[in-house]
C-alpha cells in the first residue's frame, strides 16, 4: 500500500486541485452553466436520470475494447510477418505507412457507408487509429535483439523458429506493451469519432444530442464515463506489463 500511494499520490493531489480551482473558477467567475458547468453540476449530471447512462456506456465500452483488441492482434501479427520476412517488410512498409497517413475523419463515412451503422464500424475506425504503432513497435522489439543472444541461439545450433520464439519475442515485450498503451488512448478517440459521425448510441453520440439543447453538464458527464473506459483499459496495459515483463517496465 505505501508504495501504491507514492505512485499515485501526486496524480491525485494535482486531479483534487484541479477541480477545486475548476469549482472556484466557475464560482468566482459566475460562468453560465451552458458554458462550463461546475463539477458539482457534471456529478449531478452523471447520476441523473434523463440519460440511460448504463446502455451507453455499454456501447461505447464493447467499441473501445474491440477496437484495441482488434488493433493488438492485427498489429502484433503485421509486426511479426515484417521482421519475419523482408520480402513482406518491402511489402507492406510502404503499404502500411500509406493507410497510416489517411485522415480518419474522411475514411469514417466510408465504413459507415459500407457497414451500416452500428458497433462494428465504429470498432474498425477505432483499430486503424491504434493499429499502427502496435506494428512499427512490434517489429523494432523483434529486431532490435542483442547479438550476443543471437549468437548464443547459434552456438547451440537453434532453428529460427526457436530463437523468434525464444529470443525475438520476449525481446519485443516492453516495445510490444508500450505500444498498447498508446493504443489503449487511440481506440477511445476512434470510437468516439465514429459515434460523432453516424450513431444513434453510445456516448459520442450523447455528446452530440446535447449540443441542441446546450446541455453542457451531460456532456461533460458523457466526457468523465468516456475517460473512465479508457483509462480502465490503459490500466489493463499497465498491469499487464508488469506481469509479463516486469524487468523492463517503467510505468510510473
Amino acid at each position: 500500500m505505501p508504495g501504491w500511494l507514492a505512485r499515485n499520490l501526486p496524480a491525485a493531489v494535482l486531479f483534487v486541485a484541479t477541480l477545486v480551482a475548476w469549482q472556484l473558477a466557475v464560482t468566482v467567475f459566475q460562468l453560465r452553466e451552458y458554458l462550463l458547468p461546475s463539477p458539482l453540476a457534471v456529478l449531478r449530471a452523471l447520476g441523473g436520470a434523463e440519460v440511460p447512462w448504463l446502455g451507453h456506456l455499454w456501447i461505447t465500452t464493447v467499441e473501445i475494447v474491440g477496437a484495441f483488441a482488434l488493433a493488438g492482434v492485427v498489429g502484433v501479427t503485421l509486426g511479426v510477418a515484417i521482421a519475419w520476412s523482408s520480402l513482406l517488410a518491402k511489402a507492406l512498409v510502404p503499404f502500411l505507412v500509406f493507410v497510416n497517413t489517411l485522415p480518419k475523419v474522411a475514411v469514417a463515412p466510408l465504413f459507415l457507408l459500407w457497414l451500416g451503422y452500428g458497433v462494428v464500424p465504429n470498432m474498425l475506425i477505432g483499430a486503424l487509429i491504434g493499429f499502427f504503432p502496435v506494428v512499427i513497435n512490434t517489429a523494432v522489439g523483434l529486431t532490435q535483439v542483442d547479438e550476443e543472444l543471437l549468437d548464443l541461439g547459434r552456438v547451440f545450433n537453434a532453428p529460427t523458429w526457436k530463437v523468434f520464439v525464444k529470443i525475438r519475442i520476449p525481446n519485443a515485450y516492453p516495445y510490444i506493451l508500450g505500444a498498447l498503451k498508446v493504443t489503449a488512448t487511440a481506440a477511445v478517440v476512434g470510437a468516439i469519432v465514429g459515434e460523432f459521425i453516424a450513431s444513434q448510441q453510445g456516448l459520442g453520440y450523447v455528446i452530440i444530442t446535447t449540443q441542441g439543447s446546450m446541455n453542457t453538464p451531460v456532456a461533460f458527464a458523457a466526457l468523465v464515463w468516456i475517460s473512465a473506459v479508457g483509462l480502465a483499459v490503459y490500466g489493463a496495459v499497465v498491469v499487464a506489463a508488469r506481469w509479463i515483463a516486469p524487468w523492463a517496465d517503467t510505468s510510473p
